[in-house]
């Protein structure tokens, strides 16, 4: 048994758990089907709430995805960062494996936060801050990032939600949508030229399309305006419509082969955004964060029964 302790939201349509000693990752979500709790996102083995990348969700922040060789480049600086992967990236950010604040917790919310200022070993090399904040309303399950500059130095940010969903037998394959024009071309999981290009065929999401057995694993950007991203189970006639604000421009997509689970991820930064912004290359999403300055967006899953 695990000594990480869930919270749990829950109201008529959706009953999520939230981990605020795994940074602030989610467990489970689920919504009410037929009079029974069904899950959508990917559940979490009680074993492994310990374990973001195991969790139904996790946060990323202070940037989202890959940062090649692990190297921030800024005005003439170059800052190594720690804790490099296996491919030679830092990766997801640092805020995951950490545990948060809770702030407030009620039946149907909670708001959690970070001071990377508790910790000696942030790997990151500015001071910031974050709150989280996750609610349910009506048939919308909110999630609500804020991430704040401690630090006396402008700096580059960026932060993403990395959700996995769960993916059926065949007789119920996923449909998904993704309101993106133009994605990275990538090798290794990192941006060619950081230059995006219109969307090939296997891309093409921009309507509903069921997904195949090959992998995807692209970042997507170009968004048209704040359309949702949208996910629909057929046998369950059931459809989650992924809002987002403005900031989060990019969408990072992953159907690994051979799994019951996929990710859908709204993320502020492409991969590699860090350098590919120092590089002179626009709309890679990064922000400066100037001391004292913050940042936040929401997004939020809403679900419809009997869609079609």
């Amino acid at each position: 048994m695990s000594d990480i302790k869930v919270h749990q939201l829950q109201n008529k349509h959706w009953q999520v758990g939230i981990l605020p000693q795994t940074g602030a990752s989610i467990a489970y979500g689920r919504v009410r089907y037929g009079g029974v709790w069904l899950d959508v996102m990917r559940p979490t083995a009680e074993s492994d709430y310990h374990n973001p990348s195991l969790c139904s969700s996790f946060l990323m922040m202070p940037w989202s995805n890959r940062i090649r060789e692990g190297r921030i480049h800024l005005n003439g600086t170059t800052y190594q960062l720690d804790n490099l992967k296996p491919d030679g990236t830092a990766m997801h950010g640092d805020v995951r494996h950490r545990e948060w604040e809770v702030l407030h917790a009620d039946d149907t919310s909670i708001k959690i936060s970070f001071d990377s200022m508790k910790y000696e070993d942030v790997n990151f090399p500015f001071r910031f801050t974050s709150e989280v904040e996750y609610k349910l309303r009506d048939d919308d399950f909110v999630m609500s990032i804020k991430l704040k500059s401690n630090d006396s130095r402008d700096f580059p940010a960026g932060f993403g939600l990395h959700p996995y969903f769960v993916r059926p037998a065949r007789d119920n394959t996923p449909q998904v949508k993704i309101p993106c024009e133009m994605h990275y071309e990538l090798e290794n999981a990192l941006p060619t030229t950081g230059i995006p290009q219109p969307l090939p065929e296997r891309l093409d999401f921009l309507k509903l399309r069921p997904l195949s057995d090959s992998e995807i694993d692209d970042v997507f950007t170009s968004r048209i305006g704040e359309r949702s991203a949208q996910i629909y189970y057929p046998e369950w006639n059931l459809k989650l419509d992924f809002n987002a604000d403005n900031l989060y421009r990019h969408f990072v997509f992953f159907t690994p082969q051979g799994k019951p689970f996929f990710a859908l991820e709204p993320v502020t930064n492409a991969n590699d955004g860090f350098n590919l912004y120092d590089s002179g290359i626009a709309d890679t999403g990064v922000f400066m964060l100037k001391p004292n300055q913050e940042k936040q967006a929401t997004a939020s899953l809403h679900v419809q029964l009997n869609y079609k």
